[in-house]
């Protein structure tokens, strides 16, 4: 039976604790965070606190909290020699204290508060500063994911920057979209089937091979059309920035 704490209660905590709860050979001794109505998710299921510094025994201790919290909190817990690991994919493994075995667990996935399907799916990367805690966090990562990898911190860095334009960028894509259609009393669920089509196709095709519309074809004139129907200068400028992109991306293609 492996004996976890975890610290911290946002979104990724929560994800962490519901599927370690689910599995029979991880016991989740404690969740540790500041705010007490934030504990109320998890007291029902095991102990919670607000002392850093009352931590139980266990084999290995989350650090799931904000990436600028992660210093300061990992100084407070006072754990010689015990392992720790943080979950962010943009800090270096180094950031933890010295005095611990330093370790990475992090899942690459968006966390919104949302249910997550396919939990099994989500790609683990994971780091230790030696062989032994490696192996362990693997199989830990391996209770809850069939995708698990050994990932540097400074690759690591590198994935979640490419993971920021694949989803968050994204994402304010389809913000932008929305405002467009609210401004002009259009319904953006017409363009949810369009959104699931690009989805499936970049499942089977490369991005390159999959980019349609007006610059991936140099299609100056249509180019120029959007461009005057967009009235916000923000809007302009994102649409410029990325059909620039575009067009220099196939290059003589076009």
């Amino acid at each position: 039976m492996v004996k976890v704490v975890l610290i911290g209660t946002g979104n990724v905590a929560k994800f962490l604790f519901d599927v370690f709860s689910e599995h029979p050979q991880i016991s989740l001794v404690q969740v540790v965070g500041r705010k007490l109505e934030a504990l109320n998710y998890f007291k029902e299921k095991t102990a919670v606190t607000q002392d850093y510094r009352s931590l139980k025994d266990a084999d290995i201790y989350i650090l799931a909290v904000k990436d600028e919290a992660i210093l300061a909190v990992s100084q407070e817990l006072m754990l010689q020699d015990r392992l720790l690991v943080h979950t962010s994919g943009s800090i270096s493994m180094e950031a933890l204290p010295e005095n611990a075995r330093r370790g990475v667990f992090y899942p690459l996935q968006t966390f919104s508060g949302v249910p997550i399907k396919n939990k099994e799916n989500i790609p683990f990367c994971v780091e230790a500063e030696n062989e032994e805690d490696y192996t362990f966090l693997e199989d830990l990562a391996k209770c809850i994911s069939n995708s698990v990898h050994r990932v540097s911190s400074e690759k690591r860095k590198q994935l979640h920057l490419a993971a920021v334009f694949a989803n968050n960028f994204t994402n304010h894509m389809y913000f932008l979209a929305s405002d467009i259609c609210a401004e002009h009393e259009v319904p953006f669920e017409l363009l949810k089937p369009l959104i699931r089509e690009t989805y499936e196709k970049i499942m089977h095709q490369t991005p390159l091979d999959a980019q349609t519309g007006p610059a991936r074809r140099n299609d100056l004139k249509t180019l120029q059309e959007h461009l005057l129907l967009l009235k916000d200068n923000k809007q302009k400028k994102v649409y410029t920035t990325l059909s620039e992109s575009i067009q220099e991306s196939y290059g003589e293609k076009l």
